[in-house]
């Protein structure tokens, strides 16, 4: 079904035709058995002909013709006609089998290879006597020259000098692939252009199928032009369907929140301090939402320390002013608790009844809970993901707020809003989003960004340091404890690890509590809740010093107290993850410090990384970078679901992210001129959305 499918205009049949040709099975290509197709299948990630074209080469085998292995250029692929002479099986000292092919090239003996090769098969494909032509890179060796595993065709066939190498699977050959894309590159209907002809004279860009068959079957080196095209129709797709997506979202009724103000007011007494200005004009702009008749789907940024949770909870009080109801899910217990004790310090002040719904409320607390949503009587609820299950029913939940939200599922986010009659949604996260995310994970919501620190809050010294001053950062730990400093140590993982030489937070916590016996606590997430929390309260109230902790205290841990920041390993970590952990000082008025300890042998990218920390506070020219220099996989930590993977993208991020932007104003002028994309740019472009597999998001991305 169509991203379009709601729209007026239904696809041409001419255009459902070309479709059908694209989506045909892989199996029906000439001369691909059903074991072949399977094997291309799992190379190219489906079962169509569009998958197989846009199974793009990794790089391309460039190969000099010779007549004799003296000619050869050491570590170049060559191509060699040889006659064959004999061939045998024969094992190597290893005991593994191969078959040796004894053959003559330029007057010159050449012995060829087949690891794990069949002399039967082999026999076949190379008849004794018979001349053929070899591709691969020759090795001299005493008395003659060696090909290992090459390829090989008649001379009647002959091989390309220049031939892509793509991405393959156990048993499948290049060859092979080869073969099935000379088969699908002229079943390539005629396709109409959606891209602008300005902008394609502009870039000196080819169309679409000249753009693929160069980089498929290329007689030359393909040009960028190439590729940088196929590129940007990809990008432009996923910009196309975030924007349709983002006029659909922007148009759902609601109802107007509206408030007198009151309860914020009592709020904002409690809390003491100004709003920066970046708090203030993010509160302006979800007003501004919440008071319009339709749906807010609104993003809050917030910089480590920015202030977000405060315009949360100003938020949720003016849907409790207008006699809703708002929820607050954080993706653990630990933060929702976090988030409980600043609820309760600035709602209860107020009048209003806030409550905690996780795993560990149970029995009669928990009907307590369940009984004041049902009834109204509980007006604003944080908790985990047992905010969404089967049984927690609100009177009227008007407000939902996902933090962290990255941590949570879109079906997960949409069972919370269900919860509510068409309620409004503010989803926040503490980890700064690079622009490129903005416009691809995050396109379809309104964004309200935090910049700056509130005010009292101080700036933090870091500092680089080899694992081989582990004593001398062992000491200055005890000269910061001696003055009476709280100390976070973090560890990246939690036992020792057989398979990585790296500090566990339970040997670290045993080693240190050596030095200083009585004063050092230990959280981690293998902890019992109970005892974690133990530990984490016991370290704010300064019964201990010195907290030894994996990445729990990541986000909702807030110490004012707590001066020293110790990240071990900290190569391992991601810079946006580095970051956050830093931000867990520098709270209070005094001086802080983050120490980052890393292994000496660190390359020059992970050096660089490290540098930036080092250099920048800011959050978000920090993940500029990380995306910059690692790319969207591993920005937040780990690998994340959902962050853009571009099947054609191009290789150099800087440029994909100039491409990126690009289509993100090509798309937007394009909605603004034609929002049903029923004119003739916007006909082709509904061709390009299903090219690219957009025709289903609208449903993936109505949650947000």
């Amino acid at each position: 079904m169509g991203i379009l499918s709601a729209q007026p205009a239904a696809t041409p049949p001419n255009e459902e035709s070309r479709l059908a040709v694209l989506q045909a099975p892989l199996a029906g290509l000439p001369g691909i058995g059903a074991v072949t197709a399977k094997r291309l299948r799992e190379a190219v990630g489906g079962e169509r002909l569009i998958d197989l074209l846009f199974h793009l080469p990794e790089r391309y085998a460039a190969r000099l013709r010779i007549e004799s292995p003296t000619d050869a250029v050491p570590e170049t692929d060559v191509i060699l006609p040889a006659v064959i002479i004999g061939l045998r099986a024969a094992r190597s000292r290893l005991g593994r089998p191969y078959v040796e092919v004894r053959a003559e090239a330029g007057g010159k003996r050449l012995t060829i290879r087949y690891l794990n090769g069949r002399l039967d098969w082999l026999g076949r494909q190379l008849p004794v006597g018979e001349t053929r032509l070899f591709a691969g890179k020759i090795k001299a060796e005493p008395g003659g020259f060696t090909l290992l595993n090459p390829l090989s065709a008649s001379l009647a066939e002959g091989l390309p000098q220049l031939e892509p190498v793509w991405p393959l699977v156990k048993d499948l050959r290049l060859s092979q692939v080869s073969r099935a894309m000379a088969a699908a590159l002229p079943r390539l209907p005629a396709l109409p252009e959606w891209l602008d002809p300005a902008l394609l004279r502009r870039e000196g860009w080819p169309d679409f199928a000249a753009a693929l068959a160069a980089v498929q079957a290329p007689t030359a080196p393909p040009p960028t032009t190439a590729r940088a095209r196929l590129a940007y129709d990809e990008v432009l797709a996923g910009q196309l369907a975030l924007g349709l997506v983002r006029r659909r979202v922007r148009t759902r009724p609601g109802r107007a929140l509206v408030g007198d103000g009151r309860l914020r007011a009592a709020a904002l007494a409690a809390f003491g301090h100004e709003l920066t200005p970046a708090q203030a004009q993010a509160v302006r702009e979800i007003d501004g939402d919440l008071t319009a008749p339709i749906r807010m789907l609104r993003l809050l940024q917030g910089d480590v320390g920015a202030g977000k949770t405060l315009v949360a909870i100003l938020a949720m009080l003016r849907a409790v002013e207008a006699g809703c109801q708002a929820a607050l899910m954080a993706p653990t217990e630990l933060l929702a608790r976090q988030h409980l004790r600043t609820l309760d310090r600035l709602c209860t002040p107020a009048g209003v009844r806030v409550e905690l719904l996780a795993g560990s409320v149970k029995g009669a607390q928990r009907r307590r809970v369940l009984s004041g949503l049902a009834s109204g009587a509980v007006q604003i609820v944080v908790g985990t993901h047992a905010l969404f299950q089967e049984g927690v029913s609100f009177r009227d939940l008007g407000l939902a707020v996902v933090d962290e939200q990255h941590r949570f599922g879109v079906s997960q986010r949409l069972l919370l809003a269900e919860k509510g009659e068409a309620a409004d949604m503010l989803v926040m996260t503490a980890t700064p989003i690079p622009r490129t995310l903005l416009l691809t994970q995050w396109g379809e919501m309104a964004v309200s960004r935090l910049v700056g620190k509130p005010a009292g809050r101080q700036p933090i010294t870091t500092t680089l340091h080899g694992l081989r001053q582990f004593d001398q950062v062992v000491a200055a730990l005890g000269r910061a404890v001696a003055r009476g400093a709280r100390v976070y140590w973090v560890c990246p993982h939690v036992a020792e690890s057989d398979m990585l030489d790296i500090a566990a937070a339970e040997t670290r916590f045993a080693e240190l509590a050596q030095h200083f016996p009585g004063r050092v606590g230990l959280a981690h997430g293998r902890l019992d809740p109970e005892a974690r929390e133990q530990a984490l309260q016991a370290f704010a109230k300064g019964t201990t010093q010195v907290l030894v902790a994996t990445t729990v205290i990541e986000v909702g841990v807030d110490v004012p107290e707590a001066t020293v920041m110790v990240v071990e390993h900290a190569d391992r970590f991601g810079l946006s993850q580095l970051h956050q952990l830093r931000g867990r000082v520098g709270r209070g008025r005094e001086a802080s410090y983050c120490m980052l300890l890393y292994d000496e042998a660190l390359g020059g990218v992970a050096r660089e990384r490290l540098l930036i920390l080092k250099d920048t506070e800011d959050g978000f020219v920090i993940a500029d970078a990380d995306f910059r220099l690692r790319g969207a996989g591993e920005l937040l930590g780990t690998r994340q679901s959902g962050l853009p993977v571009f099947r054609l993208g191009l290789a150099e991020a800087e440029a994909q992210d100039g491409l990126l932007h690009m289509a993100n104003r090509d798309a937007s002028l394009l909605l603004e001129k034609d929002p049903t994309l029923t004119g003739p740019r916007g006909q082709a472009t509904r061709l390009l959305l299903d090219l690219f597999d957009r025709g289903g998001a609208m449903q993936t991305l109505r949650a947000g």
